[in-house]
Order: C-alpha cells, then structure tokens, then sequence
C-alpha cells in the first residue's frame, strides 16, 4: 500500500475519529469566503438570506438604496441583495458544506442479532460490524472534501462576480437607452417642424416635391426609429429589474438621465496579465479541482487491489436440547479477491481525470492571459474614442451649430440649411452616446478579465444602433 495506510490500525483510528469530532456545520454555511472574495474584489456585501432576520435586514437596504436613483454601484448591490438565482447559489454551497460534514464522519458501525429455537435448544448471534477500509481512508477523503467544498465556496464567489458584472453591462444599456430615447424625441420634434414647414412651403410652390419628400422621409424614419428606441429601452430596464430582483412597489426605480462622465485618467494596466492570473476565482477553482484530482488518484492507488474490508465481530450463545449453554467469540473478516477486477480500470479513469484537468487548467491559464490583454486594449481604445467625442467632435458641433445660428440670424442661410446642420448634429450626440457605453461596457468587461465574473463571450458589441447617417444622402 501507499503512504495513507503507513499509519499503525491504532493512529488510523483515534486519527479518523478525532477527523468525526471535528466536523460540524458552520453557522454562515460557508459565506465566509464569498463574503471575503466579493468585499476585496467589488467592495461590495454578499449576503445568504436563511433567516427571518436576514430578509428583513436586505428589506431595509434595498429601500435605502431606492429612495435615491440608482448608480451602477447601487444597482449591482441591489442584486447581490435580493438576486434569488444567486441566493440558489448560495444554497449550494450551504449543500456543500453539509457533504463536507458527511464525507468527514467516521462509518457508523452495523449492529446484527439473531435468534434461532427449536426442539429446546437455541443459538443467538450478536454482531459489530464495520467498514475498516473506509475508516482507515478516512483522513484522505477528508482532505478531498475539504478541497471540493472550498471549491464550491469559490464558484459561489464567481456567481457572484458574474451577477455584478452582468449588472453593470445591464445597467449602463439601460441608461444609454434612456439617453438615445431623450435624443431621438428632440429629433423627432424637430423633424417633425420642418416637414410641417416643407409641406406648407409646398403648398406655396416654394419647394419642389422632391425637398418637400426628402424631409418628411427623415420625420418618418426618425418616428420609427423612436418607437425602436423605446422598445430597446424598455426591455433593457426589464431585463435590469430581473437581474436586480426587484417586483412590486420597487419597479419604479429611478435611474440618472446620462451616463456618469469619463474618468480623468484611464487605467493603468502593465501588469494586467499577472494579476489576471492571479486573481482569476475561475482560475483557483482550476487549481484546486486539479490539486483534489491529484489527491484522488493517490487514493485510488492505494485502494487499487482492495476496496473492500470489513471486520465484524461475533458473540455467539448456544444451547443444546439437554440444557448445556456455551458461548463462542470472534470476528469476521470480509475482503474482495482482485482476480478479475484488479483496478485497471478505475486507475486509467483517475489517471485520465488527472490528465484531463491539467489540459484544462493549462488551457484556462493561456485564455485568461490572452482574455486580459484583449480586454484592456478594448478599455483603453473605447476610452480614447469616448474622450475624442467628448474634447473634440461635440464641441466643434457645438462651434458648428452656434455659428449657424448667427448666420441664419442675419439670412446668410436658410432654414433648411439650419436644419440639415442640426441633423448632423443629432447624429454625432448618438454616436458619442455610443463611444461612452462601449466605454462602461469595456470597463466591466476588463474587470470580469482580471478578477473573473464574464460569462463566457465577449459582450462589448453594444445593442445600440450608432450610424452617423449623413443627412446629404436624403
């Protein structure tokens, strides 16, 4: 045998049945470590809701989170609070735990009697019976489940870092929606000015069918691409209610009209790697899978020729017809013969599981590294090109606009000229609501990177629609 049977029968035991005192249910059902994982890495509060006192507790938090409009900080504690998907989460890990309980308690012993009578003679048979291999394991299995139920703590920590991003993501469409919605609703009233204007032109003979066509097509198209933009808003507030938990009375959450302004500076990142590697909860998860597999495969060898081994001990009364008692006493031994099953089998799937987890980790590790840069690269363009909106397309719009104003003040131009000016104006207001959510959106992305929380592809591709249409193709 190996290494975990070197103990003397007598260590094994007071070692297996000191592992049985040990082993109890924790009063948090493992939240210890999600709480740690998601205050270091979010800054924010991880709660299990198992009791009375703990739904009453978030009831008073959620209110005061809602009685201001909402920031994406707000929002993504808001989910950690009342998400029962994550709750379900954390269910598991409280399951988990109690098979680490389980999987630490010594086997119980079986107790057997039996009675035989007949003719004025009888026997009975007294019997303790109990699993020695299982007993004698006992420390390495405790040691799996150990690693396995710390492994559960960690994917518990990564539902929760995926929920906060998919809250942020969800938060920052809902409100750019809002924004593009504000937007096209000033369009709409200005297209609809003019083309009122073009057809009453028209009528005078001022303006040819084909002017009087190209403004009301643009009040058209704009009418319709509200009612879109409407329907997108609307349904990225729903699908932000569900990821927040939120029913009844507190779907009448508040949100800012506008995204929050651009950081001063953009983050830093020489080392984004490292620390992807570093801090990736998906990634330890990995490890430890690997470390537990490794451990399983020592035991499978160990326990490779013989898996089963019972003891039992006998108390044996009899007494013959002519009134003569005598007891006997001994034990009884129960072990399989490897003749046709020598663990082959069960070796080749341990050592496979090995090998297989080990690709895996290594495949995670190469991912995560390449997963980093691309998502830091995209956080710093995003940034780059919401800046230059910000710095250099709006305000040169706003020169644009201003100075077409004065001009139509003193009729150097015409209305219509005004017009296609504000067009054009519009057009670069949505595209820089764009560049700004692309932006929030690569932000959440580049931390999911480092600190684990994506949910899998990449969802920088914002679902607005940015085409600066140029209103001269009209």
């Amino acid at each position: 045998m190996t290494g975990i049977f070197r103990l003397a029968p007598a260590t094994a035991l007071a070692a297996a049945l000191a592992l049985g005192g040990c082993a109890s249910l924790s009063p948090d059902g493992g939240m210890s470590v999600v709480g740690d994982v998601t205050k270091r890495t979010i800054n924010k509060e991880a709660t299990a809701v198992r009791a009375a006192e703990d739904g009453d507790r978030v009831r008073a938090a959620s209110r005061r989170l809602l009685a201001r409009p909402l920031n994406a900080d707000a929002a993504v504690q808001l989910a950690l609070l009342n998400n029962k998907g994550l709750q379900a989460a954390y269910d598991e890990l409280a399951l988990s735990e109690a098979d680490l309980v389980q999987d630490s308690l010594p086997p119980n012993p079986t107790f057997s009697l039996s009675h035989i009578s007949g003719d004025g003679a009888f026997e009975a048979e007294r019997q303790v019976a109990g699993d020695i291999l299982a007993l004698a394991t006992l420390p390495a299995r405790s040691e799996i489940a150990r690693d396995r139920f710390h492994q559960a703590q960690l994917k518990a920590a990564l539902a929760t870092l995926r929920l906060a991003t998919d809250v942020r993501r969800a938060y920052v469409r809902t409100v750019a929606a809002s924004e593009l919605v504000a937007l096209l609703t000033e369009a709409q009233s200005a297209a609809e000015a003019t083309a009122q204007l073009a057809r009453k032109l028209g009528e005078t003979g001022a303006l040819n069918r084909l002017d009087q066509a190209r403004e009301q097509v643009f009040y058209a198209e704009t009418t319709a691409e509200l009612a879109s933009a409407r329907q997108a808003a609307a349904s990225a507030r729903e699908r932000l209610t569900r990821l927040m938990g939120l029913w009844g009375d507190d779907l009448a959450f508040r949100l800012p009209e506008r995204l929050p302004e651009l950081p001063r500076q953009p983050l830093t990142e020489p080392l984004v790697e490292a620390d992807a590697v570093g801090h990736r909860i998906d990634l330890q998860i990995a490890r430890i899978e690997l470390a537990a597999l490794a451990k399983s495969l020592s035991l499978t060898e160990a326990t490779r020729f013989v898996n089963l081994l019972d003891l039992a001990g006998i108390d044996r009364t009899t007494r013959d017809p002519d009134g003569r008692k005598f007891s006997e006493r001994g034990v009884d031994v129960q072990f399989q013969i490897p003749i046709f099953d020598g663990g082959e089998v069960r070796m080749r799937q341990a050592v496979e599981s090995y090998n297989l987890a080990f690709n895996r980790l290594t495949e995670k590790a190469v991912n995560i590294r390449s997963e980093a840069r691309d998502a830091y690269r995209s956080y710093r363009s995003t940034y780059d090109i919401a800046r230059h909106y910000q710095r250099e397309v709006l305000p040169l719009r706003q020169i644009i606009s201003d100075e077409m104003q004065l001009r139509y003040s003193s009729m150097q131009v015409d209305v219509f000229a005004l017009l296609v000016e504000a067009r054009q104006r519009i057009a670069s207001r949505r595209a820089a609501i764009d560049a700004m959510s692309n932006f929030f959106l690569a932000q959440a992305e580049l931390s999911a990177a480092i600190n684990g929380g994506s949910s899998g592809a990449s969802e920088n591709t914002p679902q607005l629609t940015a085409s600066a249409r140029d209103p001269s193709s009209d």
